[in-house]
């Protein structure tokens, strides 16, 4: 099994780090106190966000009462430390500086140059949302990337590991200008931000979603690749627009036959491995997108599907061999469960092939 992810980060060593840091710019730091506090309530028995908010609350245990004061330690210290240990500095400030924002919101536009700030600043948004959007616009306008991604992550409204932002589930319409703002931002780290926050609203609001991505289309490579990326979730669940957009037509003249398995039955943790024969048919050039999914036994012996993606690309009238392997060993994201499960073969959104297969525990 892989490592659980909350043994790999606020690990002893880490903490030493952290304790020390702050000692070296706060000589009256008990760091002593302050990895005692960490240790005593069940520390191990945490999961890694659980850790993280403990981990601020021994800070403010151990750091001046003042707020402000604090802040300003932790600011002095926050260079020296890396990685998802420093997302327990805007962590701090999402915990104790909710009643002082015009000090914790540019707190959170400097920490985020260390550690991402899109956790902490949702509560900002969920309690005023006006008001944070309009931290957020000047964000977008800051020379620094991160400060810039900060302000579409932090305001996508299905954050994965954050509490949903219900407004803009409801009504999207207040992030758009950011999005607009950074369309063909320099930074790939950025555009990615863009693209996953156009993705959520796509779960919403699709026809809005799509209303932008065909009014972006074409102005630059780099606006193009977010519209792409943008659409992965319409594009797998073969929403038709979605595929119009980037030329993938209803696959009438495109068959999928021989589909085959090796082997049709296997234990958890074997690869899969299976192939087919693509029949382009018609004339002239086609535009063919394939996908291959999933219906995983789930441990309640319901099945979930999983699309993933397998090929893209321009094909003349022919037969084409494909070939492709799948590992079924669990990962941190997905447990195996042994039972009957499915492979579809899905081309421009259209399954046009299935079989069966039987996974089994390991001996």
């Amino acid at each position: 099994m892989p490592e659980p992810l909350k043994n790999l980060f606020f690990t002893p060593e880490s903490l030493n780090k952290l304790a020390n840091a702050i000692k070296d710019v706060y000589r009256a730091f008990d760091a002593g106190k302050f990895l005692e506090l960490i240790y005593a309530s069940g520390w191990e028995a945490r999961e890694l966000k659980d850790r993280m908010h403990h981990t601020a609350a021994c800070l403010a245990a151990t750091l001046p009462a003042e707020y402000d004061a604090a802040l300003a330690i932790l600011e002095r210290v926050v260079p020296h430390i890396q990685g998802f240990d420093a997302m327990v500095f805007p962590d701090f400030v999402e915990t104790y500086g909710r009643d002082d924002w015009e000090r914790s919101m540019p707190a959170l536009a400097f920490f985020t140059q260390f550690a991402s700030s899109e956790f902490a600043v949702r509560p900002f948004l969920d309690e005023d949302s006006s008001r944070a959007m309009a931290y957020l616009y000047q964000w977008a306008e800051d020379p620094n990337p991160h400060v810039r991604r900060l302000a579409s992550e932090g305001c996508r409204p299905r954050l994965p590991w954050a509490m949903a932002l219900s407004q803009f589930k409801a009504d999207p319409s207040p992030i758009l200008p950011v999005l607009e703002r950074l369309k063909d931002d320099e930074s790939d780290f950025v555009r990615r931000s863009v693209a996953n926050n156009l993705n959520d609203i796509s779960k919403d609001h699709p026809d809005l979603m799509l209303d932008i991505c065909e009014r972006w289309y074409g102005q630059s490579e780099r606006t193009d690749w977010i519209v792409k990326h943008a659409c992965r979730s319409l594009l797998k669940a073969g929403n038709r627009r979605a595929m119009a957009l980037f030329g993938f037509d209803v696959p009438e003249n495109i068959a999928v036959k021989r589909l085959r398995l090796e082997p049709p039955a296997l234990q958890i943790g074997q690869t899969l491995i299976f192939s087919f024969d693509l029949h382009v048919i018609g004339e002239g050039e086609q535009r063919v997108r394939v996908e291959y999914a999933i219906d995983y036994v789930r441990a309640s012996g319901d099945r979930n599907r999983k699309v993933f993606h397998f090929s893209e690309r321009i094909y003349i009238p022919g037969i084409y061999f494909l070939r492709k392997q799948q590992p079924m060993a669990d990962l941190t994201t997905r447990r195996h469960y042994p039972g009957e499960h499915c492979l579809a073969i899905i081309v421009n959104g259209r399954e046009l092939a299935s079989t069966k297969f039987e996974l089994y525990d390991q001996a």
